[in-house]
């Protein structure tokens, strides 16, 4: 069954050509759920957290799942000031996703360019790379080189972190 929220996207990978699969499974909110479901798909899954900085800067950060990643200690690597969870209003705002569904992909939606992403450098490594497609009730997988394709297409270029 098509997942309506997330056609803009598999039509932008189509247009990239960058090969894309989904699984389609029950709503997953946070990193300790769906293991069951992620057991079943190879390659890298991911953690993605949305920030706002003291200065009012926009921070997305994608990272394995298991990456341990210190808010305190993070703006000193990334150039930000002091960081905090952006609200679900300003992620609806600026990322068009609902909390529980932030994704490196709905960076596509950022078309004024307003948040800045921050990639683990280890989930490059990993082989596919999987995110939610803007919706929580579903995962799709791309090859880290078609990820790094999306981002260029988009004109978005990350700020790497060694999360390890």
């Amino acid at each position: 069954m098509p997942i309506p929220a997330a056609a803009s996207l598999f039509a932008l990978l189509d247009q990239l050509g960058v090969a894309h699969s989904t699984l389609e499974h029950p709503a997953v909110f946070h990193v300790g759920e769906g293991d069951e479901i992620k057991a079943s798909l190879p390659g890298g899954h991911t953690k993605n957290l949305f920030l706002k900085d003291a200065r009012g800067r926009l921070w997305l950060v994608s990272a394995l799942q298991h990456a341990k990643i210190d808010l305190k200690a993070l703006p000193a690597v990334i150039g930000s000031a002091k960081l905090s969870f952006g609200s679900a209003e300003l992620m609806l705002k600026t990322l068009d996703v609902t909390p529980g569904s932030v994704t490196a992909f709905a960076l596509m939606n950022d078309t004024e360019r307003r948040v800045t992403f921050v990639l683990d450098k280890a989930l490059l490594a990993a082989e596919p790379v999987n995110f939610h497609p803007l919706v929580n009730t579903a995962t799709t997988a791309v090859s880290a080189a078609g990820f790094l394709a999306f981002l260029e297409a988009l004109g978005v270029t990350p700020v790497l972190v060694d999360f390890g």
